[in-house]
């Protein structure tokens, strides 16, 4: 690549003394050959006659302007002071002369690295051994190349050689297989590797103050729906055309948003499997990247012709933008993730935006998921209990345990918190045994200390996977041999989906409780996939109506207007707002356990100080003919009926004239310690009536 150089080369001021050479010879070498002694003299018979001797310095300089490689000499200074014919070329000239007196530096860009400057410096000054560096130099023929320039000390010189080897061809093959380390085969986009240097890169250069950039930066991350079912239905084959295919568009819509907005094109790249990534650098704010994701959905709702077949696809976006400052990769793509997840979870075939409060709540979520189990272990666990009063008499006749997790950093959390997660892990068997053995030694103690009042059954919340993942009939035995509890003195409620249509196992094991003598309730009757004909051959005892029902006994007439001040105002506020809530429950309906939690914190929610959710509407005639007939059926099947929810004298009134059994709400109390039952039995009260003070108790 290097030409010969075009008129006399660079004289050095380490010439050695001796006859100037001719014009044919230039200014250091004589071409003419010599025979050398074996003392280093010129040999008597030397037809040419007597010469001068060369010594070592003339072979070396000899060397340097004859070597292929390019080198320059440079002193203390950093001025060029020397070169030989291959660097002129390199370095933009054709004449050695003038490159002499140059700054070096200047020539190879040295100063544009901080750190590069530095230590060519230390160099210079005798401070550093060696400096090795890449640099693309503009040929004097036009072209660029690639140099490997190594800068290292001259031994027994104040000098500094600088050389230049052209490395163009290997640097050439390294980006071809770059470029094929870096983007996918499938889709030729830029795969994984590429786009998270590309997102290092933005996020390290955006943090840099006057860059001219905007400082933020999109991401749009994004998952094909349904894409597994063309590779098992049509073969990978199809959806490798596919996935080229989906590419394409995205790139289209890619520049087409760089063609109507500031900035380059967008990055494209295919992360893994049927997950694409497009990386908005300089944004300029969340509608842009939100353009941009609905851009793409647009594309991909236009059909697919692929080998003879028509195919329909959309996809599920995450959309994420930020500023910089303060951002990392990690947080970034895991917000990318969570919100893709949300898309999906909200029916797909759409973009969302990340939002950082539900994000909080799933953060939430997964630290009381990991710390459900050592909770457990810790004694974190407490229970309160809510009476369960005859409506005839208003005598409590038992008692429904539930149980509140004292978080040291969330504070006390109710069932729906933490039922549902508890239940996911499986967790929730560890907590149920622990439930089902603290209740039946609680309502075994109050028997003790209480002879002369008669005992209060204890019902605890059993949930499915408790049937299913452990031998409940043998825990339950167990327990009550531990504690001592009569198995008449214990009732377990399940929701009516869990046991509606049970079979096998469950059934067997329903049956075995019963056989025992412990109750069994549905609890949320009315709500779930009834079976009324299926009912009657379950080993059931009681029957709770679902709250709803209750809603529509608020008044006895249109004209009863009588305000509600007993049960307005006087109970305190709920631990955790029901909005904090919204996403943590949302999608859990499949939870049965979690729904009856739910269902508890609903009730609780309409004594926040403010009217029931019925809005004072009067009696609602379906509600009163559904539970009217729901008890007289109960009642023909030989099983009790208890109202949960109650929550005025006035429903209370109207549950008791159409038979219902028994009341559970805040009319009577609100959950309250083991304590407060205890002081309630020891008053000798014989009736639990509406409570007006917000202490846990109906007034005597």
């Amino acid at each position: 690549m290097s030409a010969q150089p075009e008129g006399p080369t660079v004289a050095t001021e380490a010439s050695p003394p001796g006859p100037r050479p001719g014009p044919d010879t230039g200014p250091h070498l004589d071409p003419r050959p010599e025979s050398v002694t074996e003392s280093g003299g010129v040999g008597a018979d030397d037809p040419r006659g007597a010469a001068p001797a060369r010594g070592p310095d003339a072979v070396h300089r000899g060397a340097f302007h004859a070597s292929p490689l390019a080198m320059v000499v440079v002193d203390r200074a950093g001025l060029i002071v020397d070169a030989n014919a291959a660097a002129l070329p390199l370095l933009r000239t054709t004449g050695g002369g003038a490159l002499v007196g140059r700054v070096a530096a200047e020539l190879l860009d040295l100063s544009s690295d901080p750190r590069t400057w530095h230590t060519y410096l230390e160099v210079l000054r005798g401070r550093q051994a060696r400096l090795s560096l890449t640099r693309r130099l503009k040929h004097a023929a036009g072209h660029s190349v690639w140099a490997q320039v190594t800068v290292e000390p001259m031994p027994g010189s104040d000098a500094v050689l600088l050389s230049l080897s052209d490395i163009s061809a290997r640097r050439e093959l390294q980006d071809r297989l770059r470029h094929l380390r870096m983007h996918d085969p499938v889709t030729r986009l830029a795969n994984r590797s590429l786009f998270f240097e590309r997102l290092d890169a933005a996020l390290e250069s955006g943090a840099y103050e006057g860059t001219g950039a905007t400082g933020r930066v999109g991401l749009c991350y994004l998952d094909l729906d349904g894409f597994k079912a063309v590779n098992d239905t049509l073969g990978h084959h199809v959806g490798d055309r596919l996935l080229a295919a989906v590419a394409e568009r995205l790139t289209r819509c890619a520049q087409q948003q760089a063609a109507h907005a500031t900035g380059g094109v967008p990055l494209v790249a295919r992360l893994g499997g049927d997950e694409f990534a497009l990386l908005v650098e300089d944004s300029t704010g969340t509608e842009q990247p939100a353009a941009l994701a609905q851009a793409v959905l647009d594309a991909l709702q236009e059909p697919f012709d692929l080998c003879g077949q028509r195919l329909s696809l959309s996809a599920s976006i995450g959309v994420v933008e930020r500023q910089i400052a303060g951002a990392t990769t990690t947080g970034l793509m895991q917000a990318a993730d969570t919100t893709l997840y949300w898309a999906k979870a909200d029916g797909k075939a759409r973009w969302t935006l990340f939002d950082p409060e539900r994000n909080a709540h799933r953060v939430t979520r997964q630290a009381l998921a990991s710390g459900l189990r050592p909770a457990v272990e810790r004694g974190e666990f407490v229970l309160d209990y809510q009476p369960l009063v005859e409506l005839a008499g208003g005598r409590p006749h038992g008692v429904e345990a539930l149980v509140r997790w004292r978080h040291p950093q969330f504070g006390l959390l109710t069932p729906n918190r933490f039922i549902g997660l508890a239940e996911e892990d499986g967790s929730i068997v560890q907590l149920g045994r622990w439930v089902l053995r603290t209740a039946c030694r609680q309502a075994r103690r109050w028997q003790l200390d209480h002879p002369g009042v008669p005992p209060l059954f204890v019902s605890v919340n059993v949930a499915v996977r408790q049937v299913w993942d452990s031998d409940l009939v043998a825990d339950v035995a167990q327990i009550l041999e531990e504690t001592g509890l009569p198995a008449e003195l214990l009732q377990l409620e399940l929701t009516e989906s869990a046991v509606m249509g049970s079979a096998g196992r469950p059934l067997r094991a329903l049956r075995a409780l019963s056989d025992m003598g412990v109750r069994i309730a549905i609890d949320d009757f009315g709500t779930g996939y009834s079976n009324l004909a299926y009912l009657s051959r379950l080993p059931v005892s009681a029957l709770k109506l679902d709250g709803s029902f209750v809603r529509g006994f608020q008044y006895e007439t249109q004209t009863q207007t009588q305000p509600q001040t007993q049960t307005q105002t006087q109970y305190e506020p709920q631990t955790q707002p029901q909005a904090q809530t919204q996403y943590e429950t949302q999608g859990d309906t499949r939870h049965e356990t979690q729904r009856a939690a739910r269902h508890e914190t609903q009730c609780e929610a309409r004594h926040e100080g403010a009217p029931s959710e019925s809005g004072g509407a009067p009696t609602d005639p379906a509600d009163a003919v559904i539970v009217e007939a729901l008890v007289q059926l109960a009642h023909r099947l030989g099983l009790t009926v208890t109202a949960e929810c109650v929550e005025t004298a006035q429903q209370a009134e109207r549950l008791r004239r159409i038979g219902c059994d028994a009341g559970q709400g805040w009319l009577y109390s609100r959950p309250v310690p083991a304590e407060r039952i205890a002081e309630l039995l020891a008053s000798g009260r014989g009736t639990c009536q509406a409570d007006t003070e917000g202490s846990g108790f109906g007034n005597p």
